[in-house]
């Protein structure tokens, strides 16, 4: 299965976004359908806490029907019940990454839980305080596992650079339960004992932050070029797990690059 990190395709969100607002110029056009699709190559984290990276390419998709619901591989699915004038909010589900024995390479893997990528669902709200700025939290636990997930996070549109080039920054916060840091950053004893580290067993912490600046460029009425940067720290007990200490890193770097084409 391809993986679709959620800092890279942001920016792709921001691409679907830019290429509605040319090709639907009236009030009652913004109320049409959107699909757009695309693809291009990231460079991430193997794993969360990792310190080597890898490159792959992403495919994207992005379904919209405003005011009702959207499907993409950028948020997943989002089905909107809450749909005021600031206001918005309903349910909301996503995947949640595991990582492979590719992922954590041939020191780790031995030793070190795989973990598989799960669908999580709950529900998210967030206030549309002005065009520029957006705050918001969502709530989601793991379907066949245990984790679960608080984010907090906040959206920040820039104006536009010689008009039509668009970008922004997004600023968020991870929190998880127990079970979901015991899982990505404890270690028992055999593991620890295998490792030459102290066993850990992490309890409900914040997770990690992140800083992401996101840039779209459009190229014709229907495509366009997006381009992302985030810059992300482990907070609380990943920072602390001997597992990132002595084979990862709390700071995290993530880029991308695509194309995208919209309808």
């Amino acid at each position: 299965m391809n993986r679709f990190p959620r800092p890279f395709l942001l920016a792709i969100t921001l691409a679907g976004c830019s290429l509605t607002a040319q090709a639907q110029e009236s009030p009652q056009a913004s109320d049409a359908p959107v699909y757009a699709v695309g693809a291009g190559v990231q460079r991430l984290p193997a794993w969360l806490g990792a310190k080597h990276q890898r490159t792959q390419a992403v495919p994207f998709f992005d379904i919209e029907l405003p005011g009702k619901a959207e499907l993409s591989s950028v948020d997943g699915l989002t089905v909107d019940i809450v749909r005021g004038k600031h206001w918005h909010g309903g349910v909301y589900a996503d995947i949640v990454w595991g990582r492979s024995r590719g992922d954590l390479g041939p020191q780790l893997s031995p030793t070190v839980k795989r973990i598989n990528d799960r669908l999580a669902a709950g529900g998210y709200l967030e206030n549309e305080i002005n065009k520029t700025v957006t705050i918001g939290g969502r709530a989601m636990r793991e379907i066949g596992g245990n984790g679960a997930y608080a984010d907090l996070y906040t959206d920040i549109t820039l104006p536009k650079m010689f008009k039509v080039v668009e970008h922004g920054f997004e600023f968020s916060v991870r929190a998880a339960n127990a079970a979901s840091n015991r899982e990505r950053f404890g270690l028992d004893a055999t593991q620890a004992s295998q490792l030459n580290l102290s066993p850990t067993r992490p309890g409900a912490s914040w997770q990690q932050a992140s800083l992401q600046y996101q840039i779209f460029v459009p190229t014709s009425q229907h495509t366009g070029i997006a381009a992302n940067i985030e810059y992300a720290r482990l907070l609380g007990e990943p920072a602390r797990s001997p597992l990132v200490k002595s084979f990862g890193q709390r700071n995290q770097l993530s880029e991308g690059i695509a194309f995208v084409y919209h309808f």
